[in-house]
């Protein structure tokens, strides 16, 4: 049998050696039964330092669901709403930021318990009880309500929440979205969501709809109101989400490829929207040659009554539009579910791999049905002919300066004069193939100017090193097209 340890003797040389014997074993006992160390966390910052928008976003955590729900009443444009915020903590996070802009908070809890909460400009942050662990997933739940704000860009744009004739409509490029729901507002944060709007019904069941992204999972009518559920499983930013409420009729079919099309139209736009949901599903299924599968499990449209609004908006899976587009706006917000709420930029920098591929898909689909070539836009880009080429030549599409909209001229029209000279240098064969590859390899995810730039040299086994340093970040006019 094992030799027993003798603890008792108090004297001789095997004092000390027994006295640090005793010593682990109290240290040990410690160890298994005594509290458990705590975290030294740090803030979270409060922006990730965008080099066009730097307080946008936040840092320390990355967030995988937000789970809004909504009651809105026209008449006094009151929102109230609760926002559950499912997220991963990238730090030890001892507080945390969110964007809000404007609105009242209520209440703020992390993980069920309450936490506390301050307001600065357009930051809410939040201090949890209890240090959140790096690689720890974590809840944060807000409590929030009032007039919702519709914010002004430099150039006189308006975005935020935007009250229409008989509703309003919520949108969000670039920061807008932070006037209807806290959030960490950058596009390198996407997420999935689930939307409920409570809206007020007048018994007939049709008095207001709330359209949103994604699939509509349920609609209850109780009493005076109306509650819809709209879930989007696959990663959106925030600058894509939205909700519009008022008076739509609604379409429904699908695309040759099965895709589901809903399209909400208001009935003042009734008359010229007759063919939209055709076209929608035509030009769904046309890109979907060219770029690859669609890349969400729906499609279509809203088509309000706002015709001052002044711009269109590729609010994912049902881009938003003011009045009835033509084809080639309609066209834009399409392609961009491929690019730009599928493959996201990194920053807002890299916003021509949205602008620039949506407007060349402009180009292509004017090729496809007939029209010009897309040699022959390019050329009156570049003569300054085109109604659009104005301004085109301000800044490289690339490096935009700060201050500028993320939306300029350059960002469009000579992002898409950059695609038709990488298309020119490599053949349509490769040129096709590049963007089906980058909407594979980036599918619901992030990426930027860098990573495109690698592919086309990549897949084609040219450098185009030249290429881009002239149409990407040159300034000025090039000497020759």
């Amino acid at each position: 049998m094992p030799q027993r340890l003798a603890l008792g003797r108090t004297r001789g040389a095997d004092s000390p050696r027994r006295a640090l014997l005793l010593a682990l074993l109290l240290f040990a006992s410690v160890a298994c039964s005594g509290p458990e160390r705590t975290t030294v966390g740090q803030p979270g910052a409060p922006g990730v330092e965008d080099a066009l928008f730097p307080s946008a976003g936040n840092g320390g955590y990355d967030v995988s669901h937000y789970g809004l729900a909504l009651t809105y009443v026209p008449e006094t444009n009151h929102l109230e709403g609760s926002a559950v915020i499912s997220a991963r903590a990238t730090q030890d996070l001892s507080r945390f930021n969110l964007d809000l802009t404007g609105l009242r908070v209520r209440h703020a809890a992390v993980n069920g318990v309450e936490a506390r909460f301050s307001r600065s400009e357009g930051e809410l942050t939040l201090t949890p009880s209890h240090v959140i662990g790096k690689g720890r997933t974590f809840t944060a739940t807000i409590r929030y309500d009032g007039n919702p704000r519709t914010l002004k860009d430099a150039d006189g744009a308006v975005e935020g929440w935007l009250e229409t004739d008989d509703g309003a409509v919520a949108l969000g490029e670039p920061n807008g979205s932070a006037a209807w729901f806290p959030g960490n507002h950058h596009p390198s944060d996407k997420a999935a969501y689930d939307i409920t709007v409570t809206v007020p019904d007048d018994g007939d069941g049709d008095s207001y709809v709330a359209v949103s992204n994604g699939e509509l999972m349920s609609k209850e009518v109780e009493e005076d109101r109306v509650t819809v559920h709209w879930r989007s499983t696959e990663p959106m930013a925030s600058y894509l989400a939205t909700i519009a409420v008022g008076s739509f009729d609604i379409g429904e079919g699908r695309t040759a490829d099965g895709v589901p099309v809903y399209v909400a139209v208001d009935p003042d736009e009734a008359q010229d929207s007759k063919k939209l949901r055709s076209s929608v599903s035509d030009i769904v299924t046309w890109a979907s040659d060219r770029f690859g599968p669609y890349p969400f499990r729906s499609t279509g449209a809203v088509v309000d009554h706002l015709p001052d609004l002044g711009y269109a908006l590729e609010t994912q899976t049902r881009p938003y539009f003011g009045s009835v587009p033509d084809e080639s706006l309609l066209v834009h917000e399409l392609v961009h579910q491929w690019f730009g709420n599928s493959v996201t930029p990194r920053a807002w920098k890299d916003m021509w791999l949205n602008e620039g591929f949506a407007t060349y898909a402009e180009w292509l689909w004017q090729e496809h049905t007939g029209g010009d070539t897309a040699q022959q836009v390019f050329d009156a880009f570049y003569e300054g002919v085109h109604p659009e080429s104005d301004g085109i030549w301000d800044f490289p599409p690339a490096e935009p300066p700060s201050g500028v909209r993320v939306s300029d001229p350059p960002v469009y029209g000579r992002g898409a004069m950059t695609l038709h000279k990488v298309r020119e240098a490599v053949g349509d064969s490769v040129f096709f193939t590049i963007l089906r590859t980058w909407t594979a390899e980036h599918r619901h995810g992030n990426a930027d100017t860098a990573q495109f730039t690698a592919l086309c040299e990549r897949l084609s086994g040219k450098d185009l090193s030249g290429l881009f340093q002239t149409w990407l970040y040159g300034n000025g006019r090039p000497a020759a097209a």
